[in-house]
């Protein structure tokens, strides 16, 4: 049986045997020319997340960048003008109706020339009148209630006219409508179209006054020619002044 001082000593220069590697390592020096390569799997790791991240960064960036440029394209095509406009020639049938309105016969449509008309030649009729301006006044009337139909159909005849413009402007302006790239050409030809019914209610505004012109010229006739009437048959049946009687000769030539 080994002692308990030997066991002791055995010990500790096993453990100085195991200790003196660790006490020569620094004195042994790693030559200039050797290089060891280490490789981290858990820093590896952490690498890719990091350029897996930054690569998902620059992707949405490019994805906004794409979405800024698809709004500013929707931006411009709501901002682009409508490239077809009815405004000149829904203009131009205005004038032709209006014109063709000032241009009206003998009484015009003026509220101060028609009281002066039917104050001089509708109003009842004067007494003291001569035979030959009572039959003047009566002609003249006639004229105005003629001229009044006369023009009545004039105006249809325009707005008839006017038809077939409207026609091919409506269905232009409905194209463009039905085409447009943004929101302000779709609200240019809506106004438009609402222009072309503003036009079309102004026609049917002028035939509508038109044939009440006419209408109330006839109307008027009608009620001056009863007083004239009523006039010349006082006239005729007032003694002295009326009918007088003569002899009359039937047959020229006759014995």
């Amino acid at each position: 049986m080994i002692p308990a001082r030997s066991r002791i000593r055995a010990r500790r220069f096993a453990l100085a045997l195991l200790a003196a590697p660790m006490a020569l390592a620094p004195m042994l020096a790693t030559p200039a020319h050797a290089q060891w390569v280490v490789f981290d799997p858990s820093n590896y790791a952490q690498n890719v997340l990091t350029a897996a991240r930054s690569l998902q960064q620059i992707t949405n960036q490019i994805t906004s960048l794409q979405n800024q440029a698809q709004m500013l394209i929707n931006q411009a095509r709501n901002l682009a003008n409508l490239p077809f406009s009815s405004l000149q020639q829904l203009q131009q049938s205005v004038q032709k109706t209006q014109q063709l309105l000032n241009q009206a016969q003998n009484i015009a449509y003026n509220v101060q020339s028609i009281d002066q008309a039917f104050q001089s030649k509708y109003a009842n009729v004067s007494m003291s009148a001569s035979d030959a301006q009572l039959i003047a006044d009566a002609k003249t009337r006639w004229q105005n209630t003629v001229g009044g139909l006369q023009d009545a159909m004039r105006t249809q005849a325009t707005v008839v006219g006017n038809l077939s413009t409207n026609s091919t402007q409506m269905s232009a302006l409905v194209g463009a409508s039905q085409s447009a790239t943004g929101a302000l050409q779709a609200t240019q030809a809506g106004n438009q179209l609402l222009a072309l019914q503003a036009q079309q209610l102004a026609d049917l505004t002028a035939v509508v006054a038109a044939n009440g012109r006419a209408q109330a010229l006839q109307s008027a006739e009608q009620a001056a020619a009863a007083a004239q009437g009523q006039e010349q048959r006082r006239r005729f049946l007032t003694p002295g002044t009326g009918y007088q009687p003569g002899n009359a000769q039937m047959f020229y030539g006759s014995n």
